[in-house]
């Protein structure tokens, strides 16, 4: 018999429908419920994709026993992590206080207000089945001895990521950032790319600092190993080399065994991150990767309405990996092409992956000799191999599909909207914008109510209204997408959208954003979100953006307001460069300044071109047009083309070419 979960919209919640467990979704049901009945809360946090939620549920939540046991003594809640990532958070940060470590399946036990207890992330079904019957046991005979703990945990949870209002230093240096990057580079894996450590996440927002900081500070050792990861990531199991798209991140410390679940949020960056790591040294197999993901992407993920759904999941006929994973015997449908595309792939008989003898596709460096001892140059190579990928593509497709979540989340579109726009200005090709376009119209039709963000298009059970990301990532999708097309409307919406995030988000009195709006549900906490993480944080990313609009609107409120959070998080960068990459990259444009380049003249597009084509300039953004009302291109308006290169509010004499332009940049 359904429980509470039947109608809702999450993919989800919806798999949980039938468990015997009686879960409720959040809402003020089962809180009033618990409160009515002194009842403690079990709050259990996953989502669709998540291998070991789906095991946790398996072996728990359609076991009989467990559910007679949470029914009794507990009122269950069931939370998709994606879609309230405000409630996630907060007892994520309870979990990481009570056992130094999180992740998902994120379990927590909470007294009938909704303060945490205890917690954990994923249980064996005896383990779990003891943990409830003890804290019912404990809640029962001393209560004052939970209540005195939640206290003590709720009060820890409020400190958490807040900081002390800090002085603005007068200048920020280059020993700042070295004080950041040297302890940081210490943990540069130089056998098999990205960190020393075990599973490895691609991490594009700490790779992209390490790129622009390379080039910016001239040193190759950092830009070589950039280029070293990037390649290794590209190269490995953890990318699809069949069907393009990254899996979230490899068990492994070699980039070969993927845990297979792919999300949008990690394929929309490491577009980003690939377009401009080919501008700063172009490579096929950068190019390759960009243009297989947005395939991808497109083939996949793309709905009807324009938007992109959130997830493909790791398991399919209930077997992790097993979509992406093939026999020996399977190469076969290549014909006479299998054996070479056998070694190309290090496909063996026992295969590669030992522990479950199958194998995962991937490249290795003796490669490009396999490539020339089988006569092949460089491009025919190319134009071979896409054809093999194509004929196993659809050998695979045959295959039982794994899980879609058709959630369609704001932040995780405006992040590959972004990518798309970055695509598109480093390869030119214009479908890559025109799906960037079709992004931002789903944005404003599906996930805006009365000029307000929405974290998703609302559904029959309710309407979520927009987070700080929610904000933060579409304001700087459409600061692309301006420095894109130069079409002035996106400035002024983004603009739009900064002072609607101001109002809602900031605390002029704590000098901080907080995650969730003023007008919010009120939690147990509520807090900002300061650490960056595989996704940069909500508060780095709208500090960037305010000073972008700073800039071009030249807005010294927007620009006052980006200065003190900056100041009030410096001094934690250095502490953990890896935890503050977003932050980090805002710190080296406070020191090496930003290149405000300014097109003029019915050529300002085609030059806007030819600049990211010629030259890779990492602190830079692009003004242009004919007719203006940005103030740095006002009394510039003109059918002649020039360009003007401005820093600190002054601009160079006006240029007469690319070429000339160029020359001032150092």
């Amino acid at each position: 018999m359904a429980n509470k979960l039947q109608n809702e919209h999450s993919p989800y919640l919806k798999q949980h429908a039938n468990n015997p467990v009686h879960w409720f979704p959040w809402g003020q049901e089962a809180l009033d419920i618990a409160k009515n009945e002194n009842k403690l809360i079990i709050i259990s946090i996953g989502y669709s994709a998540c291998h070991w939620c789906h095991v946790m549920e398996r072996e728990s939540f359609e076991n009989e026993a467990i559910a007679q046991t949470m029914n009794q003594f507990y009122v269950s809640i069931k939370i998709d992590r994606e879609e309230r990532p405000d409630i996630d958070q907060i007892y994520m940060i309870a979990v990481q206080l009570m056992t130094n470590a999180g992740g998902w399946p994120l379990n927590v036990i909470c007294l009938p207000d909704g303060r945490p207890i205890y917690g954990g992330t994923y249980f064996k079904p005896h383990d779990w089945q003891n943990v409830l019957l003890q804290i019912a046991q404990m809640w029962e005979e001393t209560p004052e001895t939970t209540i005195d703990y939640a206290e003590r945990l709720t009060a820890g949870i409020n400190k958490a990521e807040k900081l002390p209002i800090a002085p603005i230093p007068e200048e920020y240096t280059l020993l700042d950032i070295k004080s950041v990057v040297l302890p940081w580079k210490e943990q540069f894996d130089l056998r098999d790319g990205g960190y020393r450590r075990a599973p490895k996440f691609p991490l594009p927002n700490n790779w992209l600092f390490f790129l622009r900081y390379g080039s910016l500070a001239h040193d190759e050792e950092t830009v070589d190993h950039v280029h070293f990861t990037l390649e290794k990531i590209a190269n490995g199991g953890i990318y699809d080399h069949i069907g393009g798209g990254f899996a979230r991140y490899s068990v492994d410390g070699k980039w070969h065994v993927p845990h297979f679940e792919k999300m949008l949020y990690d394929n929309g960056q490491v577009i980003s991150l690939y377009s401009e790591a080919y501008q700063q040294k172009p490579n096929i197999l950068y190019k390759n990767v960009v243009f297989e993901t947005i395939e991808w992407a497109k083939r996949e993920m793309l709905a009807k309405n324009g938007g992109f759904y959130s997830a493909l999941d790791a398991d399919s006929e209930g077997v992790e990996g097993k979509f992406y994973t093939f026999d020996y015997s399977e190469f076969d449908v290549l014909g006479e092409d299998a054996d070479l595309a056998r070694e190309y792939f290090n496909i063996t008989k026992d295969g590669n992956w030992s522990e479950e003898q199958i194998n995962i596709p991937f490249v290795n460096g003796s490669n490009n000799n396999l490539i020339t001892e089988a006569g092949f140059t460089a491009e025919e190579w190319d134009i071979y191999l896409k054809e093999i990928k194509t004929k196993l593509l659809a050998y695979r497709n045959q295959r039982v599909r794994p899980g879609l979540d058709h959630k369609q989340l704001t932040t995780w579109n405006a992040l590959l909207l972004k990518g798309l726009v970055d695509a598109y200005r480093v390869f030119g090709e214009l479908e890559h914008l025109e799906l960037a376009l079709g992004i931002s119209s789903f944005i404003k039709s599906h996930c805006t109510s009365h000029g307000n963000l929405l974290h998703q298009p609302a559904d029959n059970n309710r309407k979520i209204d927009a987070f700080l990301d929610d904000y933060a990532f579409t304001i700087e999708a459409y600061i692309a997408l301006y420095e894109a097309t130069f079409k002035e409307e996106w400035v002024y919406t983004a603009k739009e959208l900064a002072e609607k995030a101001i109002a809602l988000f900031y605390d002029a009195e704590q000098k901080t954003f907080y995650y969730t709006s003023a007008q919010a549900e009120e939690l147990i906490a509520r807090k900002s979100e300061i650490m960056d993480n595989v996704i940069p944080a909500s508060s780095s990313t709208i500090v960037r953006q305010l000073y972008k609009l700073g800039l071009l609107l030249d807005n010294e409120n927007f620009t006052a307001i980006a200065d003190q959070v900056f100041a009030n998080v410096f001094p934690h960068i250095k502490s953990y460069g890896s935890a503050y990459s977003n932050w980090a990259i805002q710190l080296l444009e406070h020191h090496y300044g930003t290149n405000e380049i300014a097109l003029t003249g019915t050529e300002a597009q085609k030059w806007r071109s030819e600049i990211d084509k010629v030259k890779y300039i990492p602190n830079k953004i692009f003004l242009g047009g004919t007719k203006s009302t940005l103030p740095l291109l006002i009394n510039k308006e003109q059918l002649e083309s020039k360009a003007y290169l401005c820093r600190n509010k002054t601009c160079s004499l006006p240029q007469q070419s690319i070429t000339d332009l160029l020359e001032l940049i150092k």
